[in-house]
This record gives C-alpha cells, sequence and structure tokens, in this order.
C-alpha cells in the first residue's frame, strides 16, 4: 500500500449519516406537532424513531413516526376577496339604483360606495376565517405520520 491511498474503514466506525444532519432539517412539511411544540427545536433521533431504539428505524425495521395533529383550515386570501367582491357588488346596487345628483356622476358614486362597502365587506370577511380557523383547531384529529423514504428521488 502507497501512502496516498487511505487506510481502510471499518464498518463499525463508520459515522452514523442521521446523526450528522443538523436537528433543525427534520422534514415536516406542514405537520403540526400534537404538543404543539415548535419543530424547528425537534431533534430527528429523539421524537423520529421508536424509543425503545436509540439507534434508528433501520437498525430494529420499526418505522419512524411523528405525532401530527391534523385539520382543515379554511384560506384567507378567497374569503377576503370574496368580502370586498360582495362589498363592491352592494355599492354597484346603491350607486346605480338610487337618485341621480346633478352634482355627482353615477362613476364617483360608485368609487364612493365601493371604498365604504368593499372595506367593511374585507374585514368581516376576515373575521370569519379566524372564527372557522378557531372552530377547526376545537376540531382537529390527532393521526400517526410515519417517515418514507423514496429511493427514486
Amino acid at each position: 500500500m502507497t501512502s496516498e491511498q487511505p487506510p481502510p474503514i471499518d464498518p463499525a466506525e463508520q459515522p452514523d449519516a442521521r446523526a450528522a444532519r443538523p436537528a433543525d432539517t427534520a422534514d415536516s412539511r406542514g405537520a403540526v406537532p400534537a404538543d404543539d411544540r415548535p419543530a424547528a427545536g425537534i431533534t430527528p433521533d429523539r421524537d423520529r424513531t421508536a424509543p425503545d431504539n436509540p439507534a434508528g428505524p433501520a437498525a430494529s425495521g420499526t418505522p419512524a413516526y411523528r405525532e401530527v395533529s391534523v385539520r382543515r383550515a379554511p384560506k384567507i386570501i378567497p374569503f377576503m376577496a370574496l368580502g370586498a367582491i360582495l362589498g363592491f357588488l352592494a355599492a354597484l346596487v346603491v350607486a346605480y339604483t338610487g337618485p341621480v345628483d346633478p352634482t355627482l356622476t353615477r362613476g364617483s358614486v360608485l368609487g364612493f360606495f365601493t371604498v365604504a362597502f368593499a372595506v367593511p365587506g374585507l374585514l368581516l370577511a376576515a373575521l370569519l376565517v379566524l372564527v372557522i380557523d378557531r372552530r377547526s383547531i376545537r376540531k382537529a384529529e390527532r393521526a400517526r405520520a410515519e417517515e418514507t423514504f423514496d429511493d427514486g428521488a
């Protein structure tokens, strides 16, 4: 053997690849821990392996899992857009069905009522989203998410 070749490595001395990953690379893909702890401080070995096997799931064949909270949450942007559109439609009705004012055009009246109705419609829609979101938190279900590995990726 020449001095340029590295010495052979004993398989028992090779470092564990999972232990070399930083703790904040835990892949939760939007999952919320069931105990409401922040996901950034969770180490993969503590939360993702079976408790009786510190070497990890690969050593015993047990799949790694994590308790998550699953719920249906509303999207805020579509609700707020719908509130603004409904406010505009109300302004359209008020501006074009009301009496004619010789000092103001229908367009300026529509602009005034659009601001007067669209902003409250937007705020009411945002309030509705908050109420629905709070309700979905109470109806959240607990589930067990298993870690899978895709070798083809």
